[in-house]
């Protein structure tokens, strides 16, 4: 049991390094960022629009279903999700600030 939990922490945690430094923002044609990516701040979405919001904000990374797993996760926590598809986090603390037991980010 001790074995699973073990792999699925370092599992997890390459896929969400590997996400944090992706090289995400270098794309040839990069995709308009959608109307509720603009609007910004801690409380600015409604719950039925973190779907659209994280498909944006994963949309750069290879692994796509870990990072909207967590990022869904996270946006019906804090009800916000930072701009673009890469760090902005400061632009909610909640979604920045949510860490796992082991103290690493636990939203993409």
């Amino acid at each position: 049991m001790m074995k699973k939990f073990i792999l699925f922490f370092v599992l997890v945690s390459s896929l969400l390094l590997a996400t944090q430094f992706s090289n995400a923002e270098e794309f040839e044609s990069p995709v308009e960022a959608p109307e509720i990516h603009k609007m910004g701040g801690e409380g600015s979405l409604r719950i039925e629009e973190c779907p659209k919001a994280c498909a944006y904000r994963c949309s750069a990374t290879s692994h796509k279903k870990p990072c909207l797993f967590f990022c869904n996760k996270c946006c019906r926590k804090c009800l916000c999700v930072p701009s673009g598809t890469y760090g902005h986090k400061e632009e909610c603390p909640c979604y920045n600030n949510w860490t796992t037991k082991e103290g690493g980010p636990k939203c993409p």
